[in-house]
């Protein structure tokens, strides 16, 4: 059974389906926003349905509204036959924008998440943000956009549970790791008070530890079952994988210079670890997807 963690998010969501506007007062902007952008990175691939081995735009946009109840059809011609005509003046956070870039019509979709900004799975770079009135690609070849649902400001706080087959756990980000650094993970006797010898995580998290990337919680704890931010990552991978400065890094407006993360985020950019989310942010308290993470380590061990 695949282990979960709780948070506070918002309420939980009705399945919908059907050819108007949804009523999704339950699912808020940061719900769609922070749903389709936990998948930046995603590789593309025509046809494809998994998200860890590669997606098309309307496969990825037909993910991201399922994750908040929301069903839509497979393709990009289908669902521009879906929800509300929306003018572009009056786009807002969830709507699905459409483009012409096959000169036949529709041909591919992503989702608008404000200030002129879309996200959605490019042949060229994956699951990427882009801006809708790009002059050298995408304004010309603009066609219109639906509105499949209203996406509320604020919702009913309640627990909810983190998808582990998404997003990457502390034990996981260990396994891997261990795995990328060829590290002797025989020793099973964790130090860690949460971790008995007979996890699966005993061995990666001693090795690590004994190289010094994991040292515990305030309690000495390794909290396997958490997940980890996009923040913490870049420190566990500046250590892990003893990363320094290289040349001038790309600053990211969510990570000041006051910023603890500041130095590490840095250092992860100067060497093209990470280019962000396309949006100016890094993401800094993100919870790091598997994906993502998978992305990382691999752009390290190239």
């Amino acid at each position: 059974m695949k282990k979960k963690w709780l948070l506070p998010i918002f309420a939980s969501f009705m399945f919908f389906t059907g050819m108007g506007i949804h009523d999704a007062k339950a699912a808020t902007i940061a719900d769609i926003t922070n749903t389709a952008k936990a998948y930046i990175g995603a590789p593309y691939k025509y046809g494809g349905t998994d998200i860890k081995t590669g997606v098309d735009c309307s496969a990825y946009t037909q993910l991201v509204f399922s994750k908040l109840g929301i069903s839509l059809e497979r393709t990009s011609k289908a669902q521009y036959q879906q929800g509300t005509s929306i003018a572009k003046d009056n786009l807002k956070t969830g709507d699905l924008v459409f483009f012409n870039t096959s000169g036949s019509g529709v041909s591919h979709v992503g989702i608008y998440i404000g200030d002129n900004n879309f996200i959605s799975a490019t042949t060229s770079s994956g699951v990427k943000v882009d801006t809708v009135n790009d002059p050298y690609y995408w304004g010309s070849r603009y066609v219109g956009a639906k509105r499949i649902a209203n996406f509320s400001d604020y919702g009913e706080v309640k627990d909810a549970e983190i998808d582990f087959s998404i997003y990457a756990s502390r034990g996981e980000v260990a396994l891997r790791l261990a795995n990328k650094l060829h590290l002797d993970t025989s020793n099973t006797n964790s130090s860690f008070p949460d971790i008995k010898p007979s996890s699966k995580y005993a061995g990666a998290a001693e090795a690590l530890k004994k190289i010094g990337v994991f040292t515990g919680d305030d309690n000495g704890k390794f909290n396997p079952g958490s997940p980890m931010t996009r923040g913490q990552l870049s420190k566990v991978l500046v250590e892990a994988f003893h990363l320094t400065q290289q040349g001038t890094a790309e600053q990211f407006i969510d990570v000041p210079g006051s910023h603890w993360a500041n130095n590490y985020v840095g250092i992860l950019a100067s060497n093209k670890v990470t280019v962000g989310k396309g949006d100016g942010t890094f993401g800094v308290n993100d919870n790091v997807t598997l994906v993502q993470l998978e992305a990382f380590i691999q752009r390290l061990a190239q």
